[in-house]
């Protein structure tokens, strides 16, 4: 098992994807005198005696009720238990794994006035794979995600269940596993650890990993329509990208040029064809999908800002022993981060299916109807054009930006709030949305390549179709569809088919470019 050294702060989106994928987080040791000295700021300012918001005083509305030292033990408890209120499925262990990473890294700066052992208990349960079972509904994202995150305080405090690799358990037996006893948390800890936009931040990332795959394999996809449909690359010509400026499409049309270099299919109409301008779908692709990756590389630039932040409340400044309330918890940027993705994700798709439509049509194609030899008797690829346009719709509803939303919550003393986490929640199901578009339009196009044999496509071009056709053969007469799309979408979805073109592909991620 790989493991990453966090480094509070500076931890890169490429070290967060690898936690998504299970690579074991750790804190980097120089990080220890800094969390040392905000638990002792915390003892300091307790001994002082003054009411200080969330070490000895009541939450939210109750912020003005003080607490006596014999009852701050106690106080930590009641807000972990009272903030477990989630409700729905459980988030999936691989998200909540990161969630728990994010966690880790932002307490490891020292801010939050959080005990060494409590980090070291944190990152326990990481190591041996002890994994909260987290509902995911429950969040408005402001105060930050409370109730995601308390519910992975519970199990550390022996409450509800976690994932083991024994299966899921009560949380006392999960946390023995690992050999740990239930925690005791000291004064400001439960509101350090359940305040804090980790949840919603954990959710987008994993959304914005998967849509550059998602990306990369429609730009090879949209490549291999163009040769089906016996498109033109001259709108990928550079000189027109670069009169306009945007890197996103400068880069789109350079990909597209190159996953198209040498294709037989389009020297066969260099000379004597009449056709003046191809669709859209095909000619427009540089401008689409360059302003897709644009935005999903600002997305990405919010969450790895937010990824190495500080978001609970209050915040401790040990040069002092200050506790400073704020509104690091409001998740705004997570929220715009969620939206953009979510905008991304859906024209990418929507592009897509132009093209899925464009190939069953022989009037703009050229091709036989709905892509299969004999129409009529047979009936091609007709339904998976409306399978992809029923996606793409769904798409467009979920589309809709959640961070124009708010609903007063907490009797009006937290008034305005993000909605980051259901904006963040939509993502993967609209990935995998987009991702079976993708997949359809890579059959279809395939198809569409194998009416134009003996004539092939590039390089590359047919390195993708020879990765689907090891596993879907051409489509001669009707036949049960489901695997079809089932294995197209499985090899989208893994990355195979942006693999195996041997392009480099442009990539979202900053550190990977």
């Amino acid at each position: 098992m790989i493991a990453i050294v966090l480094k509070p702060g500076s931890t890169t989106l490429g070290d967060w994807r690898e936690i998504y994928r299970g690579a074991v987080p750790r804190l980097d040791a120089s990080c220890r005198s800094a969390i040392e000295n905000g638990a002792a700021a915390i003892a300091r300012i307790l001994a002082r005696g003054e009411p200080v918001y969330g070490i000895n005083t009541g939450f939210g509305k109750l912020a003005s009720v003080r607490i006596e030292n014999a009852d701050l033990e106690r106080l930590q408890q009641n807000i972990v238990l009272s903030h477990a209120a989630g409700t729905g499925a459980p988030l999936p262990t691989h998200i909540t794994r990161l969630m728990m990473a994010l966690k880790l890294a932002s307490l490891g700066q020292g801010a939050s006035g959080i005990r060494p052992i409590t980090l070291d208990f944190l990152e326990t349960m990481l190591s041996a794979n002890i994994i909260p079972v987290v509902p995911a509904q429950g969040s408005v994202g402001a105060s930050g995600d409370l109730a995601p995150l308390a519910h992975m305080t519970a199990a550390m405090i022996g409450v509800g269940e976690v994932d083991t690799p024994s299966g899921r358990l009560p949380a006392v037996e999960g946390l023995a596993l690992a050999g740990l006893q239930p925690l005791t948390l000291g004064p400001k800890e439960g509101l350090a650890l359940l305040n804090g936009t980790q949840f919603s931040t954990a959710v987008g990332l994993a959304a914005l990993f998967e849509a550059e795959v998602l990306y990369q394999s429609a730009l090879v996809t949209g490549a291999l329509t163009t040769d089906a449909a016996r498109g033109t690359d001259t709108p990928f010509d550079p000189r027109i990208h670069a009169l306009r400026r945007h890197q996103g499409q400068i880069e789109a049309a350079e990909a597209l040029r190159e996953l198209m270099a040498g294709s037989a299919l389009r020297a066969s109409h260099l000379v004597d064809d009449d056709r003046v301008q191809d669709p859209y779908c095909l000619r427009c692709q540089p401008q689409v999908m360059g302003a897709c990756l644009d935005l999903l590389r600002n997305a990405a630039s919010f969450l790895a800002t937010e990824a190495n932040g500080v978001s609970d409340n209050p915040l401790i400044f040990t040069e002092n022993d200050e506790a400073l309330s704020g509104g690091n918890f409001h998740a705004e940027p997570v929220a715009f981060a969620a939206d953009m993705i979510a905008i991304a994700v859906c024209e990418i798709g929507s592009l897509a299916e132009r093209r899925i439509a464009m190939l069953i049509d022989p009037g703009i194609s050229g091709l036989p109807a709905f892509l299969t030899p004999r129409p009529g008797l047979n009936s091609g690829f007709m339904i998976p054009q409306v399978t992809a346009a029923a996606l793409v719709s769904e798409n467009k509803q979920r589309a809709y930006p959640a961070s124009v939303d708010s609903i007063p919550t907490s009797a009006n003393q937290e008034d305005h709030v993000s909605m980051a986490a259901h904006g963040a929640r939509r993502l993967l199901p609209m990935v995998e949305n987009a991702t079976a578009v993708i997949a359809i339009e890579l059959l279809m196009a395939a198809q569409g390549c194998d009416f134009r044999a003996p004539l092939k496509s590039s390089s590359p071009l047919e390195a993708a179709r020879s990765a689907l056709r090891e596993r879907v053969a051409t489509l001669e007469d009707d036949r049960y569809l489901y695997p079809d799309m089932e294995n197209a979408t499985a090899l989208v979805r893994s990355g195979a088919i942006a693999n195996a073109v041997g392009v480099r592909l442009p990539q979202v991620l900053p550190e990977a470019r």
